[in-house]
C-alpha cells in the first residue's frame, strides 16, 4: 500500500519555545537557517507523500502565507483559529480531508539526522495494517539531542509498545512521526483531545507498534534544545 497523505501538526502555541514564539509561530522557527516545518515537508516530499494537511492556530496567517509558496507536497490547511484542538482533536476535525487510507502524522518540530537507510520511507514500508493500527517512529534516548525525561515506551521483540510505569525510566522515545489509520480519530471525544487517548486504546488491543529509527533524533522543544541541536549539526 502506498501512503500518499500526511497531517502535519503545526497548530500549537509553542509555549516552551518562548521567547522565540512570542513573535513567531513555532513551525517557522529557523533550524540551521530553514524553518522547522520546511524540514518536515522536505522529508515528506522525499518519501513520496503527495498531500500534506497542515493545521494552523497560533500566528495562523503567517504559517499560511509561508506555506502558500510550497508546491510539493500539495498543502491543504485545516483551520483551528477558533479553537486549539490538540493532536487528536485536530486530526478528528480534519477527517474529511484525510480520507480512509492510512496516513502519516508528523509533528512540525521533529527533525533528525539519518543513519543507515532512510527513516520515513522505512516507516511507511513497515506499516502492516493487518497486524497494527498505528506504527510510531521510535528513537533511542541515548541517540537523542535535547530533553528526553524518563522516556515514553517499552517495546517488545515484535515491536509492540506499552507505556512506562509512573516510576520507571525506559529507553524509547516517540520521535514525532507515525503511520496511523485515520478513522481511529473519529472514536475520540468532541473538542480537544490528545492522540495519547487513541494510543492507550491500541495498547489494550495489542495494536500499537513502534519502529526504531536509525541516526539521531533532535528534540527541539525549547531554545536551549534548539541551540544544542544546531551545535550538534555543526560538528557533523
Amino acid at each position: 500500500m502506498k501512503i500518499k497523505r500526511a497531517m502535519v501538526m503545526a497548530a500549537g502555541k509553542g509555549t516552551r519555545m518562548r521567547p522565540l514564539t512570542d513573535t513567531l509561530p513555532k513551525p517557522l522557527v529557523p533550524f540551521m537557517g530553514v524553518p522547522l516545518i520546511d524540514h518536515v515537508l522536505d522529508r515528506l516530499e522525499e518519501a513520496g507523500i503527495e498531500e500534506a494537511i497542515v493545521n494552523v492556530h497560533h500566528f495562523a496567517d503567517e504559517v499560511e502565507a509561508h506555506l502558500a509558496r510550497r508546491r510539493s507536497p500539495r498543502i491543504v490547511i485545516s483551520d483551528e483559529r477558533e479553537r486549539l484542538l490538540d493532536t487528536g482533536g485536530g486530526a478528528k476535525q480534519a477527517l474529511h480531508l484525510l480520507g480512509e487510507d492510512p496516513i502519516v502524522t508528523f509533528n512540525s518540530d521533529s527533525v533528525w539526522v539519518e543513519g543507515l537507510g532512510s527513516n520515513l520511507p522505512d516507516l511507511l514500508s513497515a506499516f502492516d495494517p493487518e497486524r497494527m493500527d498505528a506504527l510510531l517512529m521510535i528513537a533511542d534516548a541515548v541517540r537523542t539531542i535535547g530533553y528526553v525525561g524518563r522516556g515514553d515506551f517499552h517495546m517488545d521483540g515484535l515491536g509492540r509498545l506499552t507505556r512506562r510505569g509512573a516510576c520507571e525510566t525506559v529507553p524509547f522515545m516517540f520521535a514525532g512521526v507515525q503511520v496511523i489509520k485515520p478513522q481511529l480519530f473519529a472514536e475520540g471525544p468532541d473538542g480537544a483531545f490528545s492522540t495519547n487517548l487513541i494510543w492507550d486504546r491500541l495498547i489494550e488491543a495489542g495494536r500499537l507498534f513502534g519502529q526504531r529509527m536509525s541516526g539521531t533524533w533532535m528534540h527541539v522543544g525549547t531554545p536551549e534544545d534548539l541551540d544544542a541541536a544546531e551545535e550538534f549539526m555543526r560538528k557533523l
